[in-house]
């Protein structure tokens, strides 16, 4: 079986058993995706025990737990993370069952391919992106507020929430070798015209975006899984934003 949600920023209560009854009987050959902002590996300093707490719950769980990567995740210590192949591509491991989905390789899941490409602009800093070297009295007093809303680079926010060209064309690469022929695909972002048809288009287009939308006028897909909005909706038959809802796909 396969289970989609949305942004989990690091909370997990949604995959308890009173949220989610359904895992009582998965098991480790079953899979939990979430679109993107896992939040389990955010701090920069290194693993905090919040975290190791909730990766060490996850990973006792009867089921597999695999994320796309948000712009709320600490890119510096997701990418020491060991690599290895699993399930036909390329995942970084956590945990032997948390596993991080890499950009741009198909997944086999129960016998269905699974396009994965995350990463997302942050758009949550209207006070800031701000340096820790040069603005370090600011940040010190923005610390002390709980009205300013800003990113410290390094610590908060890293340049790779937006991907590469090589990762783009690993993308590209991918889909050719199966025929742009996928079930399912699974972003964080969601691609222009998505955007666009839930009022989210603003100032908001980038290289993801834009590339997200290729994909989407290139490859054949039953259906499209995003997260990053905030809100659970499906755009059209093939479609959806998830938030806070679990869904079966298969």
């Amino acid at each position: 079986m396969i289970y989609i949600t949305g942004d989990t920023h690091g909370e997990m209560n949604r995959l308890n058993t009173t949220a989610f009854p359904e895992q009582k009987s998965l098991t480790k050959e079953d899979v939990v995706i979430i679109c993107g902002d896992f939040g389990l590996v955010w701090d920069y300093r290194g693993e905090s025990p919040f975290e190791r707490h909730w990766l060490d719950w996850l990973e006792q769980k009867t089921f597999t737990t695999v994320f796309v990567d948000g712009n709320h995740e600490c890119f510096a210590r997701l990418k020491e993370y060991p690599v290895r192949k699993w399930r036909g591509g390329s995942v970084h491991e956590i945990r032997p069952s948390v596993l991080h989905l890499m950009r741009g390789e198909i997944f086999e899941i129960s016998k269905k391919r699974i396009f994965a490409f995350g990463g997302a602009s942050s758009h949550d800093m209207p006070d800031g992106l701000l340096d820790p070297e040069k603005d370090a009295g600011k940040i010190k007093s923005f610390r002390k507020r709980c009205d300013k809303y800003y990113r410290v680079i390094g610590q908060t926010w890293w340049s790779e929430e937006l991907p590469s060209q090589e990762e783009m064309e690993r993308g590209r690469n991918n889909l050719e070798t199966c025929g742009n022929q996928v079930d399912f695909i699974v972003t964080h972002s969601p691609s222009d015209s998505v955007l666009r048809l839930v009022g989210e288009g603003d100032g908001k287009r980038d290289i993801l975006t834009e590339y997200l939308e290729e994909i989407k006028q290139k490859a054949a897909y039953r259906k499209w899984f995003c997260g990053h909005l905030h809100c659970d909706r499906s755009v059209s038959p093939s479609e959806e934003i998830l938030y806070e809802r679990i869904v079966r796909i298969l």
